[in-house]
């Protein structure tokens, strides 16, 4: 006699994880399992039925293996749980053999309706024979194991991400008020610098981040919470992570990207959008991120019989050659060299303060999502693991590229 045991997880790869162990335990002659099957449900795509290698065969005159009869099973309740697929009225020799073997178990229509409901998408589960005398340490392992994982998980997110202390480099702002606060994500310490001195420290926050983070789009959970910039940016934001995230814990009524005008200013925040669309996408669907609009260039325009210089700031290429025939044609001239910013770091703090951070001068950029999925085709292609695909692309749109538009 044998024993069915079936294990539903709120992960797709637990029960995998599970399955291994178990044969950790078969190994050590600590349980006796006679087979098993993993069945994954992700969120989206077809389901997966993985069966284990047959460890050995019952029912020499049925002729059915244990994996036909747990893969046949888990086929009917991930795929079929509700079509009156009646064990009672399986035709054929071995669909007979197998509804009778299936019975044995004290399976039937009800069970497998009942079960095939609890799994869900995003979920896995794990079917495994046992021999009945050891069903109990299967269990009790089971529940020692999943206990200890949990309790492994929520530690580790607890001390990534809910933590009461915040990363000693961020410099809060003393407001209160979540809807006037603004937090600012800043490249580098140099810019850091700067930023501190041209901020309002009543409601401006500054975070630094150390080059380009971690591309969430190709990385798993663990890998995010093990990253130090990532586990910072979502602890600071404060409204925790993926399904779970809470807009009104949210600590901040903004959240500012604040990165150099050039490729590595938006490729880093690319990478900072795909954080926030991935794991904090509420953020992003409220309209509570922005970019920053640096400019690149810097010009004192000098008319004549006037003292002061006016400063123009520009914000393209196009832009600059645009200002200077304008203050040509105007009979003006202006300073040179023009100044172009190679990054925030360059600028002092009264002009970071004019041009990017003072509400009443500066320019921003709101982020929001037009079409969900449109945006997920996107990120899955141009931040996801599949290389081809973003290769061909890159090749077959490389010639409609303009550098002045990169933002566009």
């Amino acid at each position: 006699m044998a024993d069915l045991v079936v294990l539903d997880f709120d992960g797709t790869d637990t029960a995998d994880i599970v399955l291994g162990k178990l044969r950790e335990l078969r190994k050590e002659h600590l349980i006796d399992m006679l087979d098993a099957v993993v069945v994954i449900r992700p969120e989206e795509g077809d389901i997966q039925i993985k069966q284990s290698v047959n460890l050995t065969a019952i029912g020499a005159s049925s002729g059915l293996s244990t994996g036909a009869l747990l893969g046949t099973l888990a086929g009917l309740l991930v795929l079929n749980p509700m079509a009156g697929f009646a064990i009672g009225g399986m035709a054929g020799a071995a669909m007979g053999a197998l509804s009778g073997r299936l019975s044995d178990y004290g399976i039937n229509d009800q069970f497998i309706k009942d079960l095939g409901e609890t799994i869900k998408p995003g979920t896995s589960a794990l079917f495994v024979l046992v021999a009945k005398a050891t069903t109990d340490k299967v269990v009790a392992e089971m529940k020692s194991r999943i206990s200890a994982r949990t309790h492994k998980e929520n530690q580790r997110r607890k001390n990534a991400l809910e933590t009461s202390t915040m990363p000693a480099k961020l410099a809060d702002c003393r407001s209160n008020d979540v809807a006037s606060s603004e937090l600012f994500i800043v490249e580098g310490d140099s810019a850091l610098g700067t930023a501190k001195l041209a901020r309002s420290s009543d409601f401006q926050a500054l975070l630094p981040i150390r080059g380009k983070i971690l591309n969430v789009q190709k990385a798993s959970v663990s890998d995010i919470l093990a990253n130090a910039e990532c586990a910072a940016l979502i602890q600071v934001v404060g409204g925790g992570a993926g399904r779970s995230f809470d807009l009104d814990a949210a600590r901040y009524g903004k959240v500012v990207l604040m990165t150099d005008a050039d490729v590595d200013g938006a490729h880093i925040r690319t990478l900072l959008l795909t954080l926030f669309f991935r794991y904090m996408r509420p953020m992003v669907e409220a309209g509570r991120v922005y970019a920053a609009v640096p400019p690149l260039h810097r010009i004192e325009a000098v008319t004549r019989g006037v003292k002061e210089r006016e400063v123009i700031y520009t914000y393209s290429e196009q832009e600059l050659h645009a200002t200077l025939a304008r203050l040509e044609r105007e009979g003006r001239s202006y300073r040179e060299p023009i100044q172009r910013y190679k990054g925030l770091g360059e600028m002092d703090a009264d002009q970071l303060a004019e041009t990017t951070m003072d509400p009443r001068h500066r320019m921003l950029r709101r982020v929001n999502i037009a079409e969900v999925e449109a945006a997920e085709r996107v990120f899955d292609l141009l931040m996801g693991s599949a290389v081809a695909p973003r290769k061909d692309f890159i090749v077959s749109h490389a010639d409609e590229l303009d550098r002045e538009r990169i933002d566009a």
